[in-house]
């Protein structure tokens, strides 16, 4: 799939789990989630991009180094949001050649192959523009909205609408397949919905309604499992699982 590109949004600088690294380098069942994640991907596209923080550059790049693996390493400057971090592949290598952009968040270890095959198969067959999975759980931090017909109208996140206990209902997982000309022309319009009423900052699940207002083909699939759900906020949250 010569057409498609990698990028992992890894940036985090790991501060609520208390780590001294970027948590995308937390080890996981004797490797760090990025080595995860780019062994993972591997199987999709030869073409891969990290997102990385200032702080986080030169830990990340002499993981990659041991690992012998080499992406392009992305600075974003400052934490300005998922938007904006989305916007760093406009510097990569990679950026005129690529059609489809795989996106995924950096501290998600377990995501399945499965999953990501799925995912893509119906984002080809369905000839979407804008394709991603999702669970039904029983804290949703973020909420996919569908209307009386099953259609998908929008996907929110509780912190900006101040929303303190999640509750019961559908969530995307932090992966995403898209066209990439179309996503990043919109995260480039000054958009009313651009940036969080909480946090100000430059958001990324916003496009997803504004490209069904524009009639693009946006499809949430209910296909992800539990293992694709796990992702490292505290250090907690993947104990169990090593």
């Amino acid at each position: 799939m010569s057409d498609y590109s990698v990028l992992i949004a890894a940036a985090g600088n790991g501060s609520r789990s208390g780590l001294p690294y970027p948590k995308t380098l937390h080890p996981v069942r004797g490797k760090p989630i990025l080595i995860h994640l780019l062994d993972l991907f591997s199987s999709f596209s030869s073409s891969s991009s990290v997102v990385v923080s200032p702080k986080g550059k030169n830990q990340i790049h002499e993981c990659l180094q041991k690992s012998n693996l080499h992406p392009h390493l992305l600075t974003q400057s400052s934490p300005k949001g998922m938007g904006d971090a989305v916007l760093q592949f406009t510097h990569s290598p990679d950026f005129n050649s690529t059609k489809n952009l795989i996106l995924v968040w950096g501290d998600i270890p377990f995501i399945q192959k499965e999953t990501v095959s799925e995912m893509i198969r119906i984002h080809e067959i369905h000839e979407n523009d804008f394709t991603f999975p999702t669970r039904i759980v029983d804290s949703a931090y973020t909420y996919v909205l569908r209307d009386e017909r099953n259609r998908l109208v929008e996907v929110v996140e509780t912190r900006e609408l101040g929303i303190e206990k999640p509750s019961y209902g559908e969530r995307d997982i932090g992966l995403f397949v898209f066209k990439k000309d179309l996503v990043i022309d919109m995260l480039q319009m000054e958009l009313q919905s651009k940036y969080g009423q909480e946090s100000g900052e430059h958001g990324f699940l916003y496009i997803i309604k504004e490209l069904i207002i524009q009639g693009a083909k946006v499809e949430a699939l209910p296909i992800a499992t539990e293992k694709d759900l796990i992702s490292l906020n505290y250090i907690e949250d993947i104990q169990d699982c090593d």
